[in-house]
């Protein structure tokens, strides 16, 4: 009996049995974190309904302060992030994002009540200083939650909630600013986020160790598999040592020229489309929910591919190439041949969306959990300043130019630069051909990846 209990012993000890890491994570969590960016998103972009309809006119705003206006959510956006991140680490990302909900839907909601460009400016600008703190808590949020072969997926159905807001959003305000006018849009798509918070509030923890709704076992398999992540990673002391890393520069210099692209085409595509004849704001917001329908589906099939491939970089620049290339071929087109220059448009947008998911898996897997929060709000944080450059400038170029060519030629260039600077970060992590040899070399393999990534 005794030998056999100590055989018994040393062959479970020679080949362990994991835990199944818990499933439920994807029903009781994706849904609230879906939600809650759609809401931060449909609170940012309801903006451009509002400025291709009256608004301009009853406040008497012009193009050049449109512009401004539209990209000054932007600037305040950028000031934030970095701080948002580090409470959401160190702190709580829950009562963060639960703060920030009610702030922004009380601001958003103020938009539909103002009377003067001034208090409009102060406005724009204070939401996106409290929306700052959401992306880089939800990254955080995510990352707490979710491992590394999984991460791509987690963080697209949250960026998800951009295109998928975009597409109702662009219906549903087409509707209201016909049926109520603009400032009860404003109004009415302000006051979900408020009673959002609380449902936030009930429904999720910081972390597995905090959620009573997981076995101790589906706890411990969840951190166990964390923090062995964690375990194979180069050590990282601070921001600063982080922030001089030459992939996180690149990423940022990427994402600021990617976000060019992004918000251009975010804040001014319902602009584009109501100069076409016959367009009414009804059909403006069918024909803008267009090209986020593909994006919802890209950006689905992307991540999931990423994810099982274990490859990144590998599926963010193609789709930022192609984006390059349908905005510049929309330029060729020219507005005599709307429809042609509409499905190129249609794909830039899906294009530009698609690779999200794997572009923000990059940094939590090449800097630990100390400092890949503030990595991520760092190149979040300078995508912010691309999106106010975008949605500025293209603006700015539509006014000055009487038309969209040279918008659209800006935004392919912005997303050329942005594909080959993703080229030069480091190389994907592939998984081997031979499942025993990644699986005997896969702790010490990764960890060498990663040291030559950074």
């Amino acid at each position: 009996m005794k030998r056999n209990s100590s055989s018994t012993r040393t062959d479970s000890t020679s080949v362990p049995q994991a835990a199944p890491l818990p499933a439920s994570r994807w029903l009781r969590l994706i849904p609230i974190i879906f939600i809650t960016y759609s809401l931060a998103y449909l609170d940012r972009a309801n903006y451009s309904f509002g400025a291709a309809s009256g608004m301009a006119h009853d406040l008497n705003i012009s193009a050049a302060m449109s512009s401004l206006l539209g990209a000054l959510f932007f600037l305040g956006y950028f000031f934030f992030q970095i701080p948002g991140a580090h409470y959401a680490e160190k702190r709580s990302a829950r009562k963060l994002v639960f703060w920030s909900l009610i702030l922004w839907g009380g601001l958003a909601a103020a938009t539909g009540m103002v009377t003067n460009v001034h208090v409009l400016i102060v406005i724009r600008f204070a939401l996106g200083v409290v929306e700052s703190a959401v992306m880089p808590a939800m990254l955080v949020f995510n990352a707490h939650w979710f491992t590394n072969k999984e991460r791509s997926r987690a963080n697209t159905f949250l960026i998800l909630g951009n295109p998928a807001t975009v597409l109702w959003m662009s219906i549903v305000s087409g509707y209201l600013v016909s049926a109520v006018g603009w400032r009860w849009m404003f109004i009415i798509e302000g006051m979900p986020a408020i009673i959002w918070a609380f449902i936030w509030w009930k429904m999720v923890q910081d972390k597995p160790s905090e959620a009573k709704w997981l076995t101790e076992a589906e706890k411990a398999a969840l951190e166990t598999e964390l923090n062995n992540e964690q375990a194979g990673m180069k050590q990282v002391k601070n921001y600063r040592e982080a922030f001089r890393s030459p992939t996180v520069i690149k990423l940022c210099l990427q994402y600021f020229f990617w976000s060019i692209g992004v918000y251009g085409f975010v804040m001014w595509l319902p602009s584009i489309i109501s100069k076409a004849p016959n367009m009414t704001m009804v059909s403006t917001g069918w024909l803008s929910a267009v090209p986020y329908l593909l994006a919802v589906i890209l950006m689905l099939v992307t991540s999931y591919f990423s994810d099982k491939m274990q490859i990144r970089k590998g599926f963010v620049w193609p789709f930022l190439l192609v984006g390059a290339l349908a905005f510049y071929g929309s330029y060729l087109i020219g507005p005599d041949h709307f429809w042609i220059s509409f499905a190129l448009l249609v794909i830039a947008g899906g294009a530009m969306y698609a690779p999200y998911g794997p572009f923000f898996a990059i940094v939590p897997e090449v800097l630990p959990r100390n400092v890949a929060g503030g990595a991520m709000a760092l190149v979040n944080s300078l995508g912010a300043l691309g999106s106010f450059a975008g949605s500025y400038i293209v603006g700015y170029l539509n006014d000055l130019t009487g038309g969209f060519d040279a918008s659209y030629m800006f935004m392919a260039g912005s997303l050329l630069l942005s594909a080959i600077l993703t080229m030069t970060v480091g190389k994907d992590r592939q998984q081997s051909t031979t499942n025993g040899h990644h699986t005997n070399n896969k702790k010490n393999w990764k960890h060498k990846v990663r040291t030559t990534q950074l």
